[in-house]
């Protein structure tokens, strides 16, 4: 009982450590604490030594491949695998113990799914056709859904952009992504009508005395992660049977529409402020379903 207190003990350090000094999210540290739990739970089943360096590369495949024979997904199972190395580099770097036995061990291949996408003709449905609620919140509503699809911007740098971000008069905008990265994205000259005729509607029915953030509640208040998803899953809901609704999907059908229209791979890179090409070639492999649905249909053999 004392060595798992342990091992325990120094999950509890660890968690601090991602609390305090690397600033990660609540969200994020009780997914790695969740994780590691589990394997301690795992290990602690045969182990006949409860601490943290007599577990070896063997102990940590048992355990992925009786998450694999439970059906977790490869994804699931690789974050895990991740979380349990990242815990080691912590346990090496405060010299608990030497050596990373996680690191041994393969993470098992994971299948790509294809991003997802709304068609064109639904989302310029949804964005010329639909009827948006004639207030502060319906204008509000109207430019968050454009502003997605028309910049491909992420859910986090949309809710922190601020008023002196925009210039309207260049019809750009500045973001700032991940990593404290910015970038300039250009905007349409019809987001940037939107985006002025919000600006009024939220000084008549706001009044000028509130938040420098763009996008602001009702009351006043800067927007959350769980209202703009919100806003964003009903609209899309709308007009699509598609059954991921959320922000995420609309910086993928800006991407897919871009370049089916015909743009470069590294101009959509930047646009979306990925770090590497890598990130961007995804969104090739949906252009090219779509040639070969295409080619089928057309091609005079067939």
């Amino acid at each position: 009982m004392l060595e798992y207190i342990e091992m325990e003990k120094y999950l509890t350090d660890y968690i601090n450590y991602l609390n305090f000094e690397k600033r990660y999210s609540k969200h994020t540290t009780i997914a790695y604490q969740n994780d590691i739990d589990q394997f301690i739970t795992f290990y602690r089943k045969y182990a006949s030594k409860l601490k943290w360096d007599a577990v070896n590369n063997k102990d940590i495949r048992a355990w992925i491949s009786a998450l694999i024979d439970k059906g977790i997904s490869s994804k699931t199972v690789n974050r895990k695998l991740s979380c349990l190395k990242s815990f080691y580099l912590f346990l090496n770097k405060k010299e608990i113990v030497l050596g990373n036995p996680a690191k041994l061990v393969n993470a098992p291949k994971s299948k790509k799914s294809l991003p997802k996408f709304i068609e064109e003709k639904q989302i310029n449905f949804l964005i010329d056709d639909v009827e948006f609620d004639d207030n502060y919140e319906g204008e509000r509503n109207h430019l968050i859904i454009s502003m997605f699809y028309f910049t491909g911007i992420r859910l986090s740098e949309l809710i922190e952009l601020q008023l002196s971000d925009l210039e309207l008069r260049n019809f750009r905008i500045k973001v700032l992504g991940k990593r404290n990265k910015e970038r300039i994205i250009p905007l349409h000259k019809e987001l940037t009508n939107l985006i002025e005729r919000y600006l009024k509607t939220r000084l008549t029915q706001l009044g000028g005395d509130n938040s420098s953030y763009l996008f602001l509640t009702s009351k006043n208040k800067k927007t959350y992660p769980k209202l703009v998803y919100n806003i964003v899953n009903q609209s899309l809901g709308l007009v699509s049977t598609i059954s991921k609704k959320s922000p995420h999907v609309l910086r993928h059908t800006f991407a897919t529409h871009m370049l089916n229209k015909g743009a470069d791979l590294n101009a959509i890179k930047e646009l979306l402020g990925h770090a590497n090409l890598a990130a961007t070639q995804i969104y090739t492999h949906n252009s090219f379903e779509k040639l070969k649905k295409t080619y089928k249909q057309s091609h005079p053999r067939d």
